[in-house]
């Protein structure tokens, strides 16, 4: 079996257009050329190996978006070590769990430090950047191995418990081409960058594709509806891509600076995370604007995604398109049997992009995976007649608020502590803002009284605040089968009525 090296884009741009702008950091104006950002790479390399990081160590970093944090991951992957970037918005209990599980020996942070595992030592995040401007390039090394894991990326599985996806230089550069096939990225192409980069979208989607191709990447901090139309619409900077959440779509709408017509260079908004309503598509084309929606997960990369033609994107709106280049999709029923145009199936997927397991978890690969290799998705889609998929329902129970996966059982554990709670369900509803948001029924324990604002500031201190929930139904049961699990499509009955 042939062993393949690992890609490294950057190097290659280095060598074929050196002089090329690659990089601009919004928030300090600071810009790199391939040549600069190659460089700095080396640099990285060389005051990592000072803190002591070799092969297979893990890094962690708990930072906004930056260029560093690309040159921290890019210096990493050529070390044959492993950057794990963690999400600034999961509470210090949550982060110590994820610190505790990937056991790095290193933590990067821009805020308040977390609980570390012994033998975890933490800088700030500026250190890093300070070290690189002293630091001289490392002498270059021989590529390693393209199936060697560079990121881990921390998911949450059906039952609630976080688990971190190995991701390879393979994955990476499979989802490069096939986001570049999909979204038309070329030499040309510049990314905007403001998802967050503790995300697939952000680490791999918006970087690798740009960056493969020769082109250049904006970085923002985060994202703001505000500064975000500005940019969009700015000359200068010429976005061509940009990918977001439906909710950060409709929060750019409602800006009052909204002026799509002044995207003048932007060929679409790429969007993800939740299904999007075909009237949604035909708005936004009818302000002069493609909403590109897709499918992917942690665990795939960029999966399917949409034709760019107006045309196709109405007719074909409501669907996430094809699958890319270096992809392959099945929807089959119960018994894994291939189903026919037009029924629905559970989504499998194969290919390049799919990731190979689990940072230790063995078991989640088995339970993840058929025997012949295919990823359970869980999603249900459907093919029509000229192959393009809609998503038709989500995997059992989890709910997506603000383009984040909430999964009930992890809210219920949180608010089963309290000592009011007796027991208590959790489902998703519609929310206006947000997409969803969690709705949690609560049955109190004899004589307490009923208290939405307690049950949430406890909620705050043990999990993220996107998954506390929004609204509490104070019942005195809760529905069940024989079994005695909760009957949720009953509880959502009950809402609806």
């Amino acid at each position: 079996m042939m062993v393949l090296n690992t890609p490294d884009p950057v190097a290659l741009g280095a060598g074929l257009r050196p002089d090329a702008l690659a990089a601009i950091e919004l928030v300090t104006s600071q810009r790199w050329s391939y040549r600069a950002l190659d460089l700095d790479i080396q640099r990285a390399i060389t005051a990592l190996s000072a803190q002591g990081i070799g092969p297979s160590d893990r890094v962690a970093a708990l930072a906004h978006n930056s260029v560093y944090l690309i040159i921290l991951q890019q210096a990493l992957m050529r070390m044959g070590a492993i950057l794990v970037p963690l999400n600034w918005r999961l509470s210090a209990s949550e982060l110590a769990r994820l610190l505790e599980d990937c056991d790095p020996k290193l933590l990067y942070c821009d805020r308040e430090v977390p609980p570390l595992p012994e033998g975890c030592r933490a800088l700030s995040f500026d250190s890093f950047r300070t070290a690189l401007a002293t630091a001289n390039p490392a002498a270059r090394r021989p590529p390693g191995s393209a199936s060697t894991p560079c990121i881990i990326l921390y998911t949450s599985g059906t039952s609630g418990t976080p688990k971190g996806a190995l991701l390879t230089p393979t994955f990476l550069m499979a989802t490069a081409v096939n986001f570049s096939v999909l979204g038309e990225v070329g030499a040309g192409a510049t990314f905007l960058c403001d998802t967050p980069m503790f995300h697939v979208i952000g680490i791999v989607t918006q970087i690798w594709p740009t960056l493969l191709q020769g082109g250049k990447i904006v970085v923002s901090t985060g994202f703001d509806p505000v500064e975000t139309n500005e940019r969009l619409g700015d000359p200068e900077l010429g976005v061509t891509h940009y990918f977001c959440v439906p909710q950060m779509a409709n929060a750019l709408a409602q800006a009052e600076n909204f002026d799509p017509s002044q995207w003048r260079s932007l060929k679409a908004l790429f969007t993800g995370g939740a299904p999007i309503p075909a009237s949604t598509i035909h708005a936004w084309l009818d302000r002069g604007v493609k909403l590109v929606d897709g499918y992917g997960m942690t665990e795939t990369g960029t999966t399917l995604g949409m034709s760019l033609a107006p045309e196709l994107l109405r007719s074909k709106a409501g669907t996430v398109g094809l699958p890319g280049p270096l992809t392959a999709i099945r929807l089959v029923d119960e018994a894994d049997r291939d189903v026919p145009e037009g029924t629905p199936g559970e989504i499998l997927v194969r290919g390049l992009s799919v990731i190979e397991g689990y940072w230790n978890r063995p078991e989640e690969r088995a339970r993840s995976f058929t025997e012949d290799g295919w990823l359970r998705t869980g999603d249900i889609g459907r093919r029509d007649s000229d192959g393009y998929i809609a998503i038709v329902d989500r995997r059992k129970d989890m709910f997506i608020s603000g383009g984040e996966n909430v999964y009930p059982l992890e809210v219920e554990t949180a608010l089963s502590t309290h000592a009011i709670v007796r027991e208590v369900a959790v489902i998703g509803i519609a929310d206006a803002t947000w997409g969803e948001v969690g709705c949690a029924f609560v049955v109190i324990e004899p004589g307490a009284r009923p208290d939405h604002d307690a049950l949430t500031a406890h909620c705050r201190a043990l999990i993220a605040h996107y998954k506390v929930p929004k609204r509490y139904e104070f019942v005195e049961t809760l529905p069940r089968t024989a079994s005695g699990k909760v009957m949720k499509h009953v509880l959502s009955k009950q809402l609806a009525e």
